[in-house]
């Protein structure tokens, strides 16, 4: 198993069929050229003695191109985060030399004096006349070679490199998607940066679709809009907050007129109620579907797929309703378990662990090994609950509850009622300390465009939907809350800010 087996079936099937699209400069590849080219710079790779392909840089033709080149090369694919500071990169760097470094001009100058990094601009590794030879020799086919790693965010602490073997991106890829099953007219559009698990899954699943990908390198609503409907985008993937924008870009619409985008999904977060409702009806030929998935589980482990939307928007059964913001049901081969911090395994409706097991799921850090225990399962370190028939709910990070009283309290409940409010555009809901009860609960919320925010009317609002111990003590309305360049609230950076005022 060798992830370059997925290119070499689909660039036999569809040679001259287009396979990628740069979307800030139009320039293309087709699958017949993406694989010579992988095959050249695979040479290219080897020969430089280098154990590690490192892409820093956004997303563009090299992104396809090195994933693949490294899969032949026999050594792993390192894309990092283009937006850390320097020396955070250098320090990255250092954990993965000796390297063969893909980034843009402006950082060849300090990176190339680094030991044991080979630096190349991009565009010089894009051009054919800069590879000479080309690999005879097919790649190996070990299934426990590590295809990828992937840095953690590092939002707190050092970032751990993240193992991904071919067998686990394989065995996600043969489990959830049918070979070449896109028409020639199908484009996906991909926004997401290629240092997060979903740009990886992106450029997998579309070769092995056959699907056309074009690519974003620099995510804005109105760019997204503009590209979808020129390419005439028949999927796309997009983050809870990217959709939000999205939506928000088009107010006042009836409709997003994209009467081609036939399958969007999302994840990457809490998707709030609002804005799936409004989506659904802004684009109404479009299937909706909600993926959960983590970089140590080669990405999705559970969807709610399209039928399942559809059906939980049209109901008036609460419960049946409430399924709109879950992340739907396990994938075939993976199973999903609620644990409480005991590790027992809880009931329907109970709130504890996520843990997750499959053939995808690696849980394997380099230099500290499997967190996986002997029976195969992986602690998410996410948070949630199951229905009766398996539906999963995201509650927030393990560590995000809010103790209140010995009560324990879910940010994310409180922030939907929040989010329900006609005059709210978004909320994030965090534990503050409190002399009383141990943690007090504490609300940030952004006012939707010429809204005004009533804080006593907001806290009363959700007092008449939850207990009295679930309304924020301390509301605050700011213009905007921070998130990161993947869409995840930064609520270390919330709690640090509402504290502080609640002491103050």
């Amino acid at each position: 198993m060798n992830i370059m087996m997925l290119l070499e079936m689909t660039s036999g099937a569809f040679p001259d069929r287009v396979a990628f699209t740069d979307g800030s400069t139009g320039v293309s590849l087709t699958y017949a050229q993406l694989f010579e080219k992988a095959r050249a710079r695979g040479a290219s790779v080897r020969n430089s003695k280098a154990q590690r392909l490192v892409k820093l840089d956004v997303s563009n033709l090299a992104t396809p191109v090195s994933l693949f080149a490294s899969a032949w090369a026999g050594v792993p694919y390192v894309p990092l985060n283009y937006r850390l500071t320097d020396a955070e990169i250098a320090a990255l760097l250092e954990r993965v030399t000796p390297a063969f470094l893909v980034t843009e001009p402006k950082r060849v100058p300090a990176l190339g004096e680094l030991n044991d990094v080979q630096c190349s601009t991009t565009s010089y590794f894009i051009d054919d006349d800069n590879h000479a030879n080309v690999l005879d020799a097919d790649w190996s086919m070990d299934p426990d070679e590590v295809a990828v790693l992937l840095f953690t965010s590092g939002t707190t602490g050092v970032p751990k490199a993240a193992v991904l073997r071919h067998k686990h991106l394989v065995s996600y890829i043969l489990s959830s998607v049918e070979f070449a099953c896109a028409e020639e007219d199908e484009a996906a559009l991909v926004c997401v940066p290629p240092y997060h698990i979903a740009g990886i899954a992106a450029v997998l699943s579309s070769v092995y679709s056959g699907r056309h990908v074009v690519q974003l390198p620099n995510f804005s609503a109105e760019a997204w809009i503009e590209l979808a409907r020129q390419h005439k985008v028949s999927t796309a993937f997009v983050v809870p907050t990217m959709l939000a924008r999205i939506v928000d870009a088009l107010e006042g619409q009836e409709s997003a007129n994209m009467p081609h985008l036939k399958n969007l999904s999302y994840g990457g977060g809490k998707m709030p109620l609002s804005v799936i409702e409004k989506a659904m009806v802004l684009f109404p030929d479009t299937d909706f579907s909600n993926a959960y998935g983590l970089t140590e589980t080669s990405s999705t482990i559970a969807v709610l797929g399209p039928e399942q939307h559809r059906i939980a928007q049209a109901s008036s059964d609460e419960q049946l309703r409430r399924r709109l913001v879950s992340v739907g049901q396990a994938l075939p081969g993976v199973e999903i378990e609620i644990r409480d911090e005991e590790g027992r395994v809880l009931g329907a409706g109970e709130r504890g662990e996520i843990y997750v097991r499959g053939e995808q799921v690696s849980g394997e850090y380099e230099g500290r090994g499997s967190v996986t225990d002997a029976e195969g399962w992986f602690p998410t370190r996410d948070a949630g609950s199951m229905d009766e028939e398996g539906y999963l709910f995201l509650e927030g990070r393990a560590d995000d509850v809010i103790v209140r009283g010995g009560e324990n309290l879910s940010p994310g409940e409180i922030e939907d009622v929040l989010l329900a409010h006609p005059t709210v555009l978004d909320a994030a809901v965090v534990g503050v300390p409190d002399e009383q009860w141990g943690e007090g609960v504490a609300a940030a919320v952004v006012a939707r465009k010429d809204k005004t925010i009533d804080v006593a009317e907001l806290q009363a609002f959700v007092k008449e939907h939850l207990r009295s111990s679930r309304v924020p003590q301390l509301m605050e309305v700011w213009d905007e809350l921070p998130y990161n360049e993947t869409g995840k609230l930064l609520r270390r950076i919330v709690k640090a800010r509402l504290a502080g005022d609640a002491v103050n």
